[in-house]
């Protein structure tokens, strides 16, 4: 009986992390040049104009066959302020069991990077599994984003995650460099992120590069480790399209 409970707190433990790395991964923002998003789970503080619209889509595989896949269209609405909108429709193997997860989140810019090389925002979102129709994540996060350099940028992300179908609650955080070393088509990310409070806390983190062979088109390759909290190598490749606000008529 012993063995039994450990094994099913630890695939309790395990679907939380999974949802703390979907969701937040899911949902992040995608801007041209230095911004990271997509399947990068450390956000950045920018959105994009008011009318502008993206869809980011991604698929990683572990190497113990778990697997996620995502797609996460976004748009800007003026709700007394610029505010992102983003849902994410996510797909997991996980333990060779499949799920279906839906996400949703809302981002507002709070002190614009331009201004002062340092930028502020604020997210606020959730999740629900759609296969057990459990309302599973709840999170807030501040992002914070330090221009280094004109081709380096710093992503700093602090927060809270909940799941309500579970009452556990853990603290989140997260640092991502974005670099372009040479030129705007072409930027290396790498991002560490965890946990504290719960179970598993050990550090996961991502290392990528990201093409962009035209301003509203990336192509992400990355290699990660421990996403899910699985201590597991991940192989994800993504891709990125983003839609430009309509041009105001004169």
């Amino acid at each position: 009986m012993s063995r039994l409970k450990a094994r099913f707190a630890s695939r309790k433990i395990k679907w939380l992390g999974t949802a703390a790395a979907v969701t937040g991964a899911a949902l992040l923002a995608s801007t041209p040049a230095l911004a990271a998003g997509g399947a990068y789970v450390v956000d950045d503080s920018e959105i994009n104009e008011v009318g502008s619209c993206k869809v980011e889509s991604w698929a990683a595989i572990a190497s113990n066959a778990d697997f996620i896949g995502t797609v996460a269209p976004a748009c800007v609405v003026s709700l007394g302020r610029p505010v992102e909108l983003s849902a994410a429709f996510v797909r997991i193997r996980s333990d060779h069991a499949w799920s279906t997860q839906t996400a949703f989140k809302a981002k507002t810019n709070l002190i614009p990077i331009e201004n002062n090389k340092f930028g502020v925002a604020f997210i606020v979102g959730g999740g629900v599994n759609l296969t057990n129709r459990t309302f599973n994540a709840m999170f807030v996060t501040v992002p914070v984003s330090l221009q280094l350099h004109e081709k380096l940028r710093l992503n700093v992300n602090g927060g809270w995650l909940g799941n309500p179908s579970t009452g556990e609650n853990v603290a989140s955080w997260g640092a991502g460099l974005e670099w372009n070393p040479v030129n705007k088509q072409t930027t290396l990310i790498g991002e560490v992120f965890g946990f504290a409070g719960g179970e598993n806390p050990q550090p996961r983190f991502q290392l990528g590069v990201r093409f962009t062979p035209r301003e509203f088109f990336d192509i992400d390759v990355i290699y990660g480790r421990n996403l899910t909290g699985e201590n597991a190598n991940w192989i994800t490749v993504g891709v990125n399209l983003r839609f430009d606000a309509p041009k105001a008529k004169k």
